[in-house]
């Protein structure tokens, strides 16, 4: 009985330094897998969920994250507004769950949907955008044409049309200086 006992006992122990060292382990594990996702895919995990976004230049964004890309994000907001943020651009991310999108296998379509082929995807519509600057600057108008690292924005009042006699000028804005490319089906606001 008594070897018995303390094979029990000795049993008990192993079993309890064996759990606690899986537990060790396992919070490891999950402070590593942790550590390896970026933000993205922290994002796609509220996706049609309400979030408040902290932009340089632009403020708090905030609507319902509808689309993730690689380095934006898009959010649908109120009256039909639509907000293209560019991910370089927030500082913060407010209302968040717990939720996290299982990481991308790299080389994947969404790893090459970028910035400029969002903004590409604008011009290519003809919509009248407001462009907010990194430093708080607010262009409006019709996007013309996405180059490597830029667009040109043909500028002209909200409530015009693109037209020759409607543009006050064309603009080249550098992308990395785009904070929110705001868009609106019944005007910007």
């Amino acid at each position: 009985m008594r070897w018995q006992q303390l094979f029990a006992d000795l049993q008990a122990q192993f079993d309890e330094e064996e759990a606690a060292a899986e537990r060790s382990q396992a919070a490891s594990r999950t402070r590593a897998e942790l550590g390896a996702v970026r933000l993205p895919e922290r994002l796609r995990g509220a996706l049609g969920f309400p979030v408040v976004l902290g932009c340089r230049g632009a403020g708090p964004v905030s609507g319902v994250l509808t689309d993730v890309g690689v380095d934006w994000l898009l959010l649908a907001g109120e009256g039909g507004r639509e907000d293209l943020v560019a991910l370089g651009a927030v500082r913060t991310v407010g209302g968040l769950g717990r939720r996290t999108a299982v990481p991308e296998v790299p080389g994947g379509v969404w790893s090459r949907l970028d910035l400029r082929r969002a903004v590409r995807g604008l011009a290519r519509d003809r919509a009248v955008v407001q462009v907010v600057l990194d430093d708080g600057v607010v262009l409006t108008g019709t996007l013309d044409r996405v180059g490597a690292d830029y667009v040109e924005l043909a500028e002209h009042p909200v409530d015009q049309p693109r037209r020759s006699e409607a543009v006050q000028g064309v603009r080249a804005v550098v992308l990395d200086a785009v904070a929110v490319v705001r868009t609106a089906s019944s005007g910007l606001g």
